[in-house]
């Protein structure tokens, strides 16, 4: 798919050798620039994780200059590289990650991604009150961060190809955990008037990860429907029509009093046991697993998802997409640190594809892709989403008997005009687009919808499997119809295996791959994550589908693209099963405290709940911190001069950090520590993300003027290009809002629409509204 591109990669640690990992798996030829010390993954634990994200790789030491020269995309860590590469390479394509981004007040501030988790709203939103606030395990903002950088990346590189001009991708990794690891929160607050709430408003979901006799089961209610089904599999229908219990709010006020309900029930039952009731009851549920147990899972064993590495100490997942009729490339050895500075030689005429000789205008990657969009929720219309931001023209498509459910997760009520239209994820998800409903169960509305794959380019969908064969439009149906559409496909597990008609949401995913296992407090259960999922799995299914546009550029043809939501997830978990695999450690949770910074934790200080986290990556951090602690006497032990050190003596830390926290404000302790240097940042109410000073110098947020909601802010793509000044082009959709529009375009009449109105195959409203 990328074979023949060329990739330099300055980058260490997790993010920037991630981007360039999914380009090295889709057949690019990507060389590591590393110093003489090399990667400080290479001394990361056993370095296996190294080897994970550098498979397929070559390493030199040096400036590569003439490298550069050659390539066709380059990616940094170190934003000082950006203007003289820009300004030297006019077509190459520069890819840009830092923790806030080139520029703005806060370009230069410290922190690691346990602090950006603090600022993005990430740790705010999770845990009890009772409790300190919790950040997530797993370093998973590295991994988004990552993520989005490679479809960045190939998709400025597309253009490039196109029109001969290169790009600056500015990846900000703040800027990705404050979409992806939290939910639209400062949208919820402004479509509900800002709410006066106190405090950060932490919560778990409640049921969610429970006690069963022999683990823990995660356990998903999105809908009323769900929730309604797991009283009755509990065995307590008369607690439908309690009115509290429905809201999720006001459940987890009554949190204890309803899990003592639940977990009478499922401490009574074994996981496998409580699973197959939930299957009955067609309610998502799964285990929830860790480093030993993820390979063992019988979906993906079915499938063969973990391959032997290659240097054969571990299993580590396969590349989370597939597109028909191509291999994946077989994974090759990590690189040795400068193995090949001799050895590389690249030159103009050796290239599989030159970008354009002739110079032509610059436009949105994907601009004239028609996409047709049968997706839901949340990771799908966020996939969907990044392609309309790209130039897509994204044609979403509901039925009025069966909308997008996000709608329902609405301010309003039903009673309210118009509820459906004042859901903030579906807005967030799905500005950009244009909307149509048709019942495809129904034949005419069916013939309309193969009337539009017929002139679109792409079709996504991420239903169960079964739905789009019951609606009889599987990928031989659509490809006879269309021979050059690519055919996206989000399913939760997969399209095969045991597991293939099953319901997964986020919740499922985080604990059937560990990351659930690695959050929550060292003698307590595993807690959600709680938003990383479902945007990761959409920007997987992005990349892939820049891949198989790439692709049919060259060869006129279209494929199939899959993209099972859990094998995203499992990419960016597999260090659970990399670490146990090479070294036989199992990695568990504990609390705010990691196995990088030391210290690091979430801190109470004099506001009403009022905390701040903070991370001591370095020893010369360490002694910035004392220094403004003033060195107390408990600080100069010289057995905290080092990490190893510190981190056995954490609660002794902890404990000297409580007592000058809690006399200052959140802001003050994170001014005074950032003064020299030392990660910290307040932890912020998630509803607050949009208030943050780089995030609006970055234009993170953009207005959308809707017809129904008025104007909001909702943000926007977490990357820049430098010839873009605006993502949102367009509001999300209203309900069938473009049905004239767009069964015009494709050669209905008017006489037709109407009775396809009349005859309740497209409508603009709810049915029974």
């Amino acid at each position: 798919m990328l074979e023949g591109v060329r990739v330099v990669d300055f980058t260490g640690e997790i993010a920037g050798p991630y981007c360039s990992k999914l380009m090295a798996d889709a057949g690019a030829d990507v060389v590591k620039v590393e110093e003489p010390s090399g990667d400080p993954l290479r001394s990361w634990g056993s370095g296996a994780l190294f080897e994970y994200l550098n498979t397929s790789k070559r390493s030199i030491h040096g400036d590569a200059a003439d490298l550069i020269a050659q390539a066709d995309i380059l990616v940094t860590d170190r934003a000082a590289q950006v203007e003289r590469l820009r300004d030297a390479h006019p077509r190459l394509v520069v890819v840009a990650i830092t923790p806030f981004g080139s520029s703005g007040p806060w370009s230069q501030r410290s922190s690691t991604e346990f602090t950006l988790q603090a600022a993005c709203g990430s740790t705010g939103q999770r845990g009890v009150p009772e409790q300190a606030p919790l950040a997530a395990g797993g370093r998973i903002g590295e991994w988004v961060t990552g993520t989005y950088a490679a479809l960045g990346a190939v998709a400025a590189y597309r253009e490039a190809l196109r029109s001969g001009h290169g790009e600056f991708v500015d990846v900000a990794m703040l800027d990705c955990m404050a979409v992806t690891m939290v939910t639209y929160p400062s949208v919820f607050a402004s479509f509900s008037g800002r709410p006066n709430i106190t405090g950060t408003g932490r919560s778990i979901e409640v049921p969610s990860v429970e006690p069963t006799k022999d683990g823990y089961a995660v356990v998903t209610t999105n809908s009323a429907q769900q929730f309604q089904d797991f009283l009755v599999m509990i065995g307590r229908p008369d607690l439908v029509d309690d009115p509290d219990l429905p809201l999720a709010a006001k459940r987890f006020a009554r949190r204890d009093e309803f899990l003592s309900i639940v977990h009478a029930h499922t401490t009574q039952r074994t996981t496998a046991e409580l699973l197959e009731e939930a299957v009955l009851y067609r309610i998502p549920a799964g285990p929830v697993l860790n480093g030993s147990t993820v390979p063992e899972f019988e979906q993906f064993d079915a499938r063969g998802v973990f391959r032997q590495a290659p240097s054969g100490r571990f299993l580590q997942p396969r590349v989370p997409f597939s597109l028909s009729g191509i291999d994946p490339r077989p994974f090759e050895p990590a690189p040795d640190n400068g193995e090949h500075t001799l050895g590389i030689k690249w030159s103009s005429d050796e290239r599989a594809e030159s970008a354009s000789d002739l110079i032509e205008d610059w436009r949105l990657p994907l601009t004239g892709v028609r996409v047709v969009d049968c997706t839901a929720w949340w990771a799908g219309p966020a996939a969907t989403g990044v392609l309309a931001s790209l130039g897509a023209d994204v044609i979403k498509v509901e039925s009025i008997t069966r909308p997008d459910y996000m709608r329902f997760a609405s301010v309003r009520t039903p009673a309210d005009e118009k509820w459906w239209e004042w859901g903030p994820v579906y807005h967030s998800a799905n500005a950009g687009k244009r909307g149509i409903t048709l019942d495809l169960t129904r034949p005419d509305g069916k013939a309309t919808f193969e009337r539009l794959v017929s002139s679109a380019d792409v079709l996504v969908e991420n239903y169960t499997p079964r739905v789009m064969e019951q609606f009889g439009l599987d990928w031989d149906h659509v490809h006879a119809i269309n021979p050059r559409l690519i055919m996206v496909r989000m399913p939760a597990f997969g399209l095969d295996g045991p597991w293939r008609d099953r319901t997964g949401f986020a919740q499922t995913m985080e604990c059937l791959t560990g990351m659930a296992w690695l959050t929550g407090f060292s003698d307590g259960p595993p807690v959600l994550v709680r938003g990383a999922c479902d945007p990761l799995a959409g920007m997987h299914a992005v990349f892939a589908t820049l891949l198989a546009l790439i692709e049919r550029d060259r060869s006129g043809k279209g494929r199939l693209v899959e993209v099972p939501m859990v094998e995203a997830a499992l990419n960016a978990a597999a260090e659970q099963v990399i670490e146990f695999g090479s070294t036989g450690t199992l990695l568990g949770r504990d609390g705010n405290r990691g196995p990088g910074a030391a210290p690091q934790g979430v801190y109470p200080c004099s506001g009403n709940d009022e905390w701040v986290a903070i991370a001591v990556a370095t020893d010369s951090q360490w002694r910035s911190l004392c220094s403004v602690l003033g060195d107390p006497q408990w600080s100069v032990d010289g057995a905290l001069r080092d990490g190893a050190g510190r981190r056995r003596a954490h609660d002794l830390i902890d404990g000297g950090l409580t007592a000058w926290t809690a006399r200052l404000n959140a802001l003050d302790v994170s001014s005074l520590l950032q003064s020299v240097g030392v990660p910290c940042e307040p932890v912020i109410p998630p509803r607050d993300i949009a208030s943050n000073p780089q995030l609006r110098t970055r234009s993170l947020f953009e207005i959308e003027h809707h017809a129904v909601t008025g104007d909001h802010e909702l943000p926007g793509l977490p990357f820049r290009f430098g010839r873009v000044d605006r993502w949102l082009r367009s509001s999300a959709p209203t309900l069938g809002e473009h049905n004239d529009e767009v069964l015009d375009e494709i050669g209905l009449d008017v006489t037709e629409i109407r009775q396809l109105r009349q005859a309740g195959v497209i409508g603009e409203k709810l049915a029974n509204s």
